[in-house]
């Protein structure tokens, strides 16, 4: 698997932080599930723009996936295959890394309350 973890960038913790806060939800892993699968619901391909992974957030695969990992990942590839972008490792974990923080920046934009997020 190309990605064994990953860190956010200092925005993206800021937004978590106050979308934990909004939501209650605590973990962070569950709020990034949500925005990664929030932003390959989108129709376009991320931009691809150079994310500054600054933060002190930093979390393995496993516990972004959690029991689901396989999924997430297999998600992920067959998001890459309908784009037309090449499987390489490198495009794995630079596609995840626009996924997960163009998913933080909607929620961070669409969501005030837990359900707010479910009604998503």
């Amino acid at each position: 698997m190309a990605i064994e973890s990953f860190r956010l960038s200092e925005k993206a913790k800021t937004q978590l932080t106050k979308l934990k806060a909004k939501t209650g939800i605590t973990q962070w892993n569950i709020l990034c599930r949500w925005a990664f699968c929030l932003s390959l619901k989108e129709e376009t391909i991320p931009p691809n723009e150079d994310i500054a992974t600054n933060s002190n957030i930093e979390m393995t695969w496993k516990t972004f996936g959690g029991e689901r990992q396989d999924l997430y990942y297999a998600l992920l590839k067959q998001r890459l295959i309908i784009d037309g972008i090449d499987l390489s490792e490198k495009n794995v974990v630079t596609y995840f890394k626009l996924h997960l923080h163009r998913g933080v920046s909607y929620l961070s934009q669409k969501v005030n309350t837990v359900e707010s997020l479910v009604n998503l």
